[in-house]
């Protein structure tokens, strides 16, 4: 990437163009994180005049993104940089509103982003940081500020970077810079003008960072989670404790719970969503009777608000259904017991199917007390489950979990035809050879069932 990066910017050097890497690129090299597989460039070289200038570089792919925005792209084998034209602003007397356009200053660019430590750039040759707003200086100080003295403007700009600068918060361990802060409690309710394809891919990038509870934690004090996810508000307050005179009546809320199991998820899109959601319906399912609270069927009313709140977002329909059964599903696993049947733990694994490591995972991390004698007892349940899921997984890769008559066996028994008589007696099978009642390959006993089960249940 560095080689790329410096033959481009000899390139432009050469026909007298500037070339500066700038924002993400920089802030990241500074603090020194993982390099990334794509770069972000700035030229004073018009879209045109960019795509002259590489072409002696031999990209593979040279794809102009925006009119607009004046971006170019390249494809260098797995690498990807960016090389976007200054811009700048134009006001028209007969216009508010200043007008976007190109611009051949780099200060002028740098002015119109986000974020401060977003607004540095570094020469590729002389290593030489422009640094005008200082970023550098809030880099070291941890602080995530609006470039220049009118933060609204910064938001009204695009107000994705809202959930841009929990974002960022969220990754970097961050504070918000506190005139930043206000500007966006100010400026929350612009988020409804964006696309939920855009929220989404910010909430993901939020859940997926090191810091996932900070960065939720500030979408609901910031009035931004409104906006996103509404129905985690609810769970502000809800306590989950029993209450009596000799009972404890402080406990931590429905929202602290969820919050610390996010936290403890490991960082895949479907856990931490899962996480997130678990528990979305408790304030809706909450009852109290002499003094115990419950929360009967919270997984199944769950699932489906699950499934709403992630079709609002436009997630593809597999990862709504993965999500949803494992919020279906998560009380089950948090139920299992050493006494369990072998057809139980079978079950569990047939209705979880692909998603049975993320509903672990959520099971394990789920475990939120404070005593460390239930902690330990609750890591070594889960580690049972995953121990014999793992075994039964084994064996049945030896011998699959199948019924032993198929539906065209079962229909030349009976000489019947396919029909809704079917369903019923091959899942009764099944539910035989889950529970290990009945061999998978054990014909004669099969036949012998079917019979006995068709008779009883007149079909």
């Amino acid at each position: 990437m560095v080689d790329i990066i410096i033959t481009l910017a000899e390139a432009f050097h050469a026909q007298h163009k500037q070339l500066y890497m700038v924002g993400g690129t920089v802030r990241d090299g500074l603090l020194h994180r993982g390099k990334s597989s794509d770069a972000d460039l700035a030229t004073d070289a018009k879209p045109d005049e960019v795509k002259q200038i590489v072409a002696p570089t031999h990209p593979g792919a040279v794809v102009l993104v925006g009119e607009r925005f004046g971006t170019v792209r390249l494809h260098y084998e797995n690498e990807i940089i960016e090389i976007t034209t200054f811009r700048s602003e134009q006001y028209n007397a007969e216009s508010r509103k200043p007008e976007v356009c190109f611009g051949t200053r780099l200060e002028d660019d740098l002015l119109r982003r986000d974020f401060t430590i977003n607004a540095m750039a570094r020469h590729p040759l002389t290593g030489h940081i422009s640094d005008p707003f200082g970023g550098r200086q809030d880099l070291e100080a941890h602080i995530l500020r609006a470039v220049g003295n009118e933060p609204d403007k910064r938001f009204d700009e695009d107000p994705l970077r809202l959930l841009r600068a929990v974002r960022f918060a969220a990754q970097l361990d961050f504070t918000i810079e506190p005139e930043t802060r206000r500007s966006m409690i100010r400026q929350a309710h612009k988020l409804q003008k964006i696309s939920r394809e855009r929220i989404r891919d910010e909430m993901n990038k939020l859940l997926l960072s090191d810091h996932p509870a900070k960065g939720l934690d500030l979408l609901v004090e910031l009035g931004l989670m409104l906006w996103i996810v509404p129905e985690v508000l609810e769970l502000r307050g809800v306590s989950q404790a029993a209450t009596g005179p000799t009972r404890a009546i402080h406990s931590k809320d429905v929202y602290a719970h969820v919050l610390r199991v996010v936290e403890r998820s490991s960082p895949r899109l479907a856990c931490r969503w899962s996480a997130l959601l678990h528990d979305i319906a408790k304030p809706r399912t909450r009852t109290v009777d002499k003094g115990e609270v419950h929360f009967f069927g919270h997984e199944d009313v769950g699932a489906h608000m699950a499934r709403d709140i992630l079709k609002r977002l436009h997630f593809d329909r597999d990862f709504i259904e993965s999500v949803s059964r494992i919020v279906q599903l998560h009380m089950r696993a948090n139920s299992y017991e050493s006494d369990w049947t072998d057809g139980a733990v079978r079950r569990l694994m047939l209705n979880s199917d692909a998603d049975l490591p993320d509903l672990l995972d959520l099971s394990r991390a789920d475990i939120t007390s404070y005593r460390a004698d239930k902690i330990s007892r609750a890591i070594a349940r889960v580690a049972e489950l995953a121990e014999r899921c793992q075994r039964l997984k084994e064996e049945a890769e030896r011998v699959p979990i199948k019924s032993p008559l198929d539906g065209n066996e079962l229909m030349a028994l009976f000489g019947r035809p396919p029909g809704p008589w079917l369903r019923p007696i091959k899942e009764h099978l099944l539910s035989l050879v889950i529970d290990g009642a009945l061999s998978p390959d054990d014909k004669e006993q099969a036949t012998r069932i079917a019979k006995a089960f068709m008779e009883e249940n007149n079909l």
